[in-house]
């Protein structure tokens, strides 16, 4: 293949890789959604769906399961050697938002009715201002159904008039969660919220719901803007830009078939991690060693072969990173510069608030070279403690080796992120590659 017919090939790649990432996060307003259409794509591209209640399959192929808002695939070659382990890549379906509380509205003596919500996660509250919002999750029916629902524009926050403010740009904007935060959805003739979700998640009336896992989302849909749109803004991109990323790339591999051997390949989506994972579907909780023993059991692997799995093991941990940004470089290390469009970005702490170690970093740069994928590096700066992430969950559970890498991003937590597309084209590309260095 010519070197023209090669670029035009992989610009295309990466064109339609994009659409579908835009896509992806237009379908995935809830980590239930985000949950359930991981599984469904893979079962579509042929991996068998796991009941957990049920035996444990461990055949040669794919195989899927869910668990509320979590996902885990995994692909069983066709010989698997003593020696082998789990390649995982983990992420998380969850982002900050607000949450409907189980009395769900409240009407003021002025006639406004007003959305009852609960902060989840360390939100940018102010992003969330002025946008018309959705309602999106689970309802579980009467008869024990779970349905999921998103709603057209339902609500919104409006800010005070500077007007009444006259110091909110000098002295900065103020906010109180529990006054201000309180999203407006009807004024004059009294509504019933339940009924309009019930509506638009086909029932028959608000009866049928006996309880909900909901949350509100921006209608506003991701879209790309900049030079040549190299630029994506969307909400929920911390973390579904792994998600997706990790997606895409299991379907590419399992594509070319069921591998012939090497690792067990494992791409694990938790909930939860926004508020500590510390949950059933959470990685703190015992989801990834659920599926990893009752593999290697139904594998006919004893506790010491299972250990021996453990430690032949690897665990990238994907989540979003941080770019420097162009208005507060004074908040970044002046020595470690990771910038949008230059590479998919090695989180590195001396706390262990990311797992990854120089072993990591070494399999991490060979496995990118490789790939031909540039790589970048977040150490923060000594004033301002980073955030943390599934990483070290996952290496002091399981003792598995592990290293937390990402996509670039601006306005993390923001209602509306802002990633470029070659990095997420390039971390897809990367954890191919790492699925695929068996």
């Amino acid at each position: 293949m010519s070197s023209r017919c090669r670029t035009h090939q992989q610009h295309g790649h990466h064109e339609h890789h994009i659409l579908d990432y835009l896509q992806f996060l237009n379908d995935c307003p809830s980590s239930y959604h985000a949950a359930h259409l991981v599984a469904q794509r893979l079962v579509d591209a042929g991996f068998e769906r796991q009941v957990e209640s049920e035996p444990w399959s461990a055949t040669p192929g794919g195989h899927v399961m869910v668990r509320d808002g979590a996902t885990i695939a995994w692909v069983v070659p066709e010989y698997l050697a003593p020696t082998a382990g789990f390649r995982i890549v983990g992420a998380h379906t969850d982002s900050p938002t607000f949450v409907v509380k189980p009395h769900p509205t409240t009407r003021t003596t002025h006639g406004w009715e007003q959305i009852n919500v609960e902060v989840y996660g360390g939100m940018l509250w102010n992003s969330w201002l002025d946008r018309e919002l959705a309602i999106a999750g689970r309802l579980i029916t009467d008869d024990g159904t779970e349905v999921l629902v998103r709603t057209g524009a339902l609500a919104r926050i409006p800010q005070l008039a500077i007007h009444l403010d006259r110091t909110v740009n000098a002295d900065g904007l103020k906010l109180d969660p529990q006054r201000h935060l309180h999203p407006v959805w009807n004024v004059g003739t009294p509504a019933d919220l339940m009924a309009r979700v019930a509506r638009d998640a086909g029932l028959h009336s608000a009866e049928q719901i006996v309880a909900s896992d909901l949350n509100l989302i921006p209608t506003q849909g991701a879209a790309v803007f900049g030079a040549d749109n190299q630029f994506i803004a969307s909400g929920r991109q911390d973390n579904l830009s792994s998600v997706h990323a990790g997606l895409r790339a299991l379907e590419r591999l399992y594509d070319l078939g069921v591998p012939d051997s090497g690792d067990i390949v494992v791409f694990a989506c938790f909930d939860h991690e926004e508020i500590g994972s510390d949950s059933r579907s959470g990685a703190a909780g015992p989801l990834l060693s659920d599926v990893l023993t009752r593999t290697a059991t139904a594998l006919g692997r004893n506790a010491d072969g299972l250990g021996q799995m453990l430690a032949a093991s690897w665990c990238v941990s994907a989540d979003a990173a941080h770019s420097v940004h162009p208005n507060y470089v004074e908040h970044h290390d002046p020595d470690h510069f990771p910038v949008l469009g230059g590479g998919v970005v090695v989180k590195v702490n001396a706390n262990q608030r990311y797992a990854t170690d120089a072993v990591g970093q070494a399999m991490w740069r060979a496995t990118c070279g490789a790939a031909e994928v540039p790589t970048q590096v977040f150490v923060s700066n000594n004033a301002m403690p980073c955030g943390s992430t599934i990483g070290p969950i996952t290496a002091t559970r399981l003792g598995i080796r592990t290293i937390d890498v990402g996509a670039g991003m601006l306005s993390m937590h923001s209602a509306r992120e802002m990633t470029h597309v070659d990095d997420v084209v390039a971390l897809s590309t990367a954890l191919e590659g790492f699925w695929r260095s068996l």
